[in-house]
């Protein structure tokens, strides 16, 4: 089983070469774009704040900042050490994976997992701070400890979190990876799993034989126009040019699913829309595209991920892509 990454090199990727200034997001990115994997990206003032996955040397979130979206630069990692409850519960572990940053009550809550490469002995953190901004006298990341924990022998894996806020005011943690899928659960205003409300919801998943066996994770929710969307990596991340991740999505008039395709076909059954997908053979630069988060800013809607480059060793490196909508609300990704 493969789970987030990480054998990584540390160092920056180039932009597209010779970009006018017209063209994508993509093609214009300059800065600390590489590495990143696994981006989550969200806006404060008038500074944009991504987090990403550790890596190698450091083993805390690491957070780049832009005042743009195109131009990066690393801030290091926020946290010094993997907590030390975490590294208990999951002897062996080195990082913080894939984290997921969201307002919440006046403050903000930061998810992230830990784990070790191919396990699901796996435990989902929770952090809260109330800015986001490094230089603000208030600022302080302050871990609240466990949230989800799973064990060797259990049917799923507690990585990949994503904090939800449904229409109602309802918080959801989805998170999952190989095994059983993506699946749901209710948290209360704490931001832990609420009592009382152990059902467990599955939203999607990869049964065979859809060719690559129990192959799902990076899950991601949000809402518009009256339906929930959700996100999700299917095919194998974490080896450089060699990487199979690919991005689907469905969505649903309820949080708790189906979440179908535009052909109709069910998620919880391997299918789903394509949104992204690797550069053409034509092309051979960006593989495994992948781990996305999904943010409006001024009125447009932006897809983060990271994608394997060919042209610099497989480093995993941001992109970022508007996202347009047909009429009856289906997203495609700008491609580069």
């Amino acid at each position: 089983m493969l789970l987030r990454p990480r054998g990584l090199l540390a160092r920056a990727a180039a932009p597209d070469q010779d970009a006018p200034a017209g063209e994508s997001i993509n093609a214009r990115m300059t800065g600390d774009i590489a590495p990143v994997h696994d981006p989550c990206l969200i806006k404060e003032g008038g500074t944009y704040y991504l987090y990403g996955t550790s890596m190698p040397g450091s083993p805390g979130i690491t957070l780049h900042t832009s005042p743009d979206l195109t131009h990066w630069t690393s801030r290091g990692a926020i946290f010094a050490a993997v907590p030390s409850w975490a590294v208990a519960l999951v002897p062996g572990a080195r990082g913080m994976w894939a984290p997921d940053v969201s307002r919440f009550g006046g403050g903000y809550r930061l998810y992230y997992a830990v784990s070790t490469f191919g396990s699901n002995r796996s435990v989902i953190g929770l952090a809260t701070n109330t800015t986001l901004d490094p230089a603000s006298r208030t600022y302080r990341w302050q871990d609240q400890g466990l949230v989800l924990m799973s064990h060797a022998g259990d049917d799923f894996n507690a990585i990949d979190p994503n904090h939800f806020v449904d229409r109602a005011g309802r918080s959801w943690l989805i998170y999952g990876s190989f095994w059983s899928g993506i699946s749901m659960r209710r948290l209360d205003a704490t931001g832990k799993l609420a009592a009382g409300e152990p059902h467990v919801y599955p939203l999607a998943r990869r049964p065979e034989p859809t060719g690559a066996p129990d192959a799902i994770e990076g899950a991601f929710m949000f809402e518009r126009g009256g339906y929930y969307y959700l996100f999700a990596s299917y095919d194998y991340c974490c080896k450089g040019v060699r990487s199979t991740y690919y991005t689907a999505y469905g969505r649903s008039r309820e949080v708790t699913g189906p979440f179908l395709g535009r052909d109709g076909g069910a998620m919880r059954e391997g299918r789903g829309t394509v949104i992204l997908r690797a550069d053409l053979k034509e092309k051979q630069r960006w593989r495994g595209p992948g781990g996305c988060g999904v943010f409006g800013d001024g009125g447009r809607d932006y897809i983060v991920y990271h994608a394997y480059d060919a042209w610099h060793h497989g480093i995993p490196t941001l992109r970022i892509a508007p996202l347009s909508w047909t009429s009856d609300g289906w997203p495609t990704a700008q491609s580069d």
